[in-house]
């Protein structure tokens, strides 16, 4: 797992392939939480990346070990719940 206190706000967070995820709002434990803009029709709340997913960080990137459509997937509500669930 990469270094978490080297992941700062605003910073993008891309997949393995280069594909925007989301920007960083702040670490929160041991997940990324990512603004609001970036939760798709979630908007009124935050979504999570867990920081296991985290390949490296690269100047202002977060660079996800997981392709930017799996990453999608795999984030996570407030709750530790899947987004993917079909949970708000």
């Amino acid at each position: 797992m990469a270094d978490l206190s080297a992941i700062k706000e605003h910073m993008d967070v891309i997949g393995a392939d280069g594909v925007h995820v989301g920007t960083v709002d702040k670490v929160e434990g041991d997940r990324i939480k990512l603004t609001k803009a970036d939760s798709g029709a979630h908007k009124d709340h935050h979504h999570y990346v867990s920081a296991g997913l985290v390949a490296e960080v690269e100047g202002d990137k977060v660079r996800l070990s997981a392709n930017g459509a799996n990453a999608l997937l795999l984030e996570e509500e407030q709750g530790g719940g899947s987004t993917a669930d079909g949970a708000p």
